[in-house]
């Protein structure tokens, strides 16, 4: 046997001991033996450095410092998830789904929701390159260094399996593990970890991997994406990972019933309390993968999975206070200030009241005894009022009347829930808000720029609006608290780099209210530029597509006031993006103008995906069920029968992937 066989063949006998102890729980050699052959493996590999491998065994103790984690954007976004609270909501989302697909043959597979922080493996020609945190689901972290010391996933399957893929799951700390670290902090007198999600995440960012490398980690994994069709359904992709070495939870169910789910949910509602892990729900998802492809996403998540969240635990204590907090829209939300109580796994201080409406409906008043409840398992609120327990002198509450911050008037529009304070540009909250959600991930995208430091920079009179950051130099911002010049060059250097950010971020980036993400998309390609999209009045602006009245008056407030458009000409003085670019408009046509598409079945000159765009592209809309307002069905390979059907049934055009090909060229 050669040293490089040698070497190959101690690799891949301490992948599978790997597997074996930390994935399957049934040790097959001696802690003292793997070790051994660990050490065998370190001096073959440290005399013979040209057959080094940077997924070997060896490489999983860390070691490597990462000061800075790089932020990669996801190949595939990552999508948030619906939740539901009701078997109610599940059976509605099912008819959604059956309805989408015209069938009522869908099977579906249940997995439990595990609480950590979600990941993103990928493997390329079958080997790990890189792990990337969910971060805003466009883009993440880059923290290979410290995934790879978690032993339970593969460098590389053990085993047949697609070549380039994804795996999606979740980073956890068992409870058992949870407790051990605890245990050794109180003994070195420090304190205690607050609960094991936020200990995985936390731990994601450690800059030393050996420090990594010492927790108990644990990643569950959840879903294969690759573009390689050699399964059919979401199950088999998971059951075969699971067989060359992904940790794959064995309580994954597959049902062909919405009752069988009701039953998984039942008993796992009970059963979770016995897992070494801590879940907070059940995700269901369309098995069939084609079917997946036929419903494809909202904005926001898969319409084919929806999260079903079990109850969440309450408790009961005192409102000592209520107070006032103001948005970057000067929107006004209330705030209860709780007597400090355990929910969830972590200390509770606050709650949201929401608006005056809610404070109303439950009569909620200082010094009340409130039951409080983890809205979604994430932002606690106040859900009842302990009546037995309200003091004999106790006041309903009167709703502030004044801006907590610039003690403005507040006002209230007819048919809005929240009070607003309408001192857009002089109110302190408002002003650093504004700038905060400018340069955010979603929007500018500013390196070197945090909320604290805008909050300090307005502070320091250096900006006043988004439009100053462009005005900054580093001399300026050299001599704020915490800023070396360092730190000062990178903000600089920033600021600068965010004039590259594409026109439909930067219309997000304005803040127009009720413009999100989506709704930026839609009107920077309708209009192509900031000057067209202000120079549209009422009527054109709910012409376009899923603008509707409220859209479209919040766009015209924004256009009308003067402030705003003296911001907008000093962006584009500085050349910040405010029109599509040259690249964006060649290639888009109004060929498909008017036009509703329905794309289905396999198809291959083009991607699911790249059909879309190239709708959208030339001006057509993408639909996900058909309808009398459906003009063509892109068809592809294994098109449903039931779609086909409806097609023929209300008379729409049916088309192939060369005839939509030709009609856009």
């Amino acid at each position: 046997m050669t040293t490089q066989q040698k070497i190959e063949q101690l690799r891949d006998e301490l992948r599978q001991y790997n597997h074996n102890y930390y994935v399957l729980d049934s040790a097959t050699i001696s802690d003292y033996d793997f070790d051994i052959k660990l050490k065998e493996l370190e001096k073959l590999e440290e005399a013979n450095p040209q057959f080094f491998d940077v997924n070997s065994p060896t490489q999983r103790v860390g070691g490597g410092i990462t000061k800075n984690f790089e932020t990669l954007v996801h190949k595939n976004r990552m999508y948030s998830l619906d939740n539901s609270y009701s078997k109610e909501d599940l059976l509605d989302w099912e008819k959604r789904v059956q309805k989408v697909l015209g069938t009522d043959d869908v099977a579906f597979t249940c997995e439990l929701k595990y609480d950590g922080a979600s990941i993103n493996l990928t493997y390329e020609n079958g080997r790990f390159v890189k792990a990337v945190t969910r971060g805003d689901g466009f883009q993440g972290d880059n923290v290979t260094a410290n995934i790879k010391t978690i032993r339970s996933i593969p460098l590389k399957p053990l085993g047949d399996f697609v070549s380039n893929f994804e795996m999606r799951g979740e980073i956890v700390l068992p409870l058992d593990g949870f407790q051990k670290m605890n245990e050794e902090r109180i003994a070195n007198g420090e304190e205690e970890y607050k609960n094991p999600r936020n200990t995985a995440s936390g731990s994601l960012k450690l800059q030393d991997s050996a420090e990594v490398a010492k927790r108990p980690l644990d990643c569950l994994l959840y879903q294969v994406v690759t573009e390689e069709r050699k399964y059919q359904t979401h199950f088999e992709s998971l059951e075969h990972a699971r067989k060359v070495g992904f940790k794959v939870p064995n309580t994954m169910a597959l049902v062909s019933s919405i009752d069988a789910v009701f039953d998984f949910v039942n008993h796992w509602d009970l059963a979770r309390h016995q897992l070494p892990y801590e879940t907070d729900g059940v995700v269901i998802k369309v098995n069939n993968l084609q079917q997946q492809e036929e419903l494809g996403y909202t904005a926001k998540a898969p319409r084919w999975a929806i999260a079903y969240k079990f109850k969440a635990e309450q408790v009961s204590t005192l409102l000592h206070e209520i107070t006032y907090q103001v948005g970057r829209t000067g929107a006004i939300t209330p705030v209860a200030n709780l007597e400090p109580v355990q929910l969830a796994g972590t200390t509770v201080k606050r709650a949201s009241l929401h608006n005056a409406d809610q404070i109303e409906k439950l009569d909620i008043r200082v010094d009340d005894t409130v039951y409080v409840e983890k809205g979604g398992e994430i932002i606690p609120k106040i859900i009842a009022v302990d009546l037995s327990k309200r003091p004999l002198n106790s006041q309903p509450t009167i709703y502030a009347t004044h801006c907590p911050e610039c003690s403005t008037v507040l006002v209230r529009n007819p048919g809005d829930a929240k009070h607003y304070c309408p001192n857009e540009f002089g109110c302190a909250p408002q002003i650093t808000g504004r700038i905060q959600h400018f340069i955010s991930r979603k929007a500018m995208d500013i390196d070197g720029l945090g909320g604290e430091t805008v909050d300090l920079l307005r502070k320091e009179n250096l900006i006043s609006n988004y439009a100053d950051l462009y005005d900054l130099r580093v001399e300026q911002v050299i001599p704020l608290e915490r800023m070396a010049e360092k730190s000062a060059k990178n903000m600089i250097a920033g600021i600068e780099k965010s004039k590259e950010i594409p026109f439909e971020k930067v219309l997000f980036a304005l803040g127009i209210r009720f413009v999100g993400e989506t709704v930026a998309k839609k009107l920077a390609k309708h209009f192509k530029s900031i000057d067209a999209l202000f120079a549209a009045d009422f009527e054109t602006l709910i012409r376009v597509d899923e603008i509707g009245d409220r859209i479209a008056q919040s766009i015209l407030d924004f256009s009308n006031n003067l402030n705003n458009l003296q911001l907008i000409d000093r962006l584009k003085s500085h050349g910040v993006q405010l029109e599509l670019s040259a690249e964006n408009l060649e290639n888009q046509t109004e060929k498909l103008q008017g036009k509703t598409f329905v794309v289905s079945g396999v198809f291959h000159q083009l991607s699911r995906n790249e059909l879309k765009k190239a709708i959208e592209d030339n001006g057509g809309k993408v639909s996900s069920s058909i309808s009398k307002k459906t003009d063509h069905i892109v068809a592809g390979d294994h098109m449903g029968p039931s779609k086909l059907a409806k097609a023929e049934e209300l008379g729409v055009s049916i088309i192939s992937e060369q005839d939509f090909i030709a009609l856009i060229s």
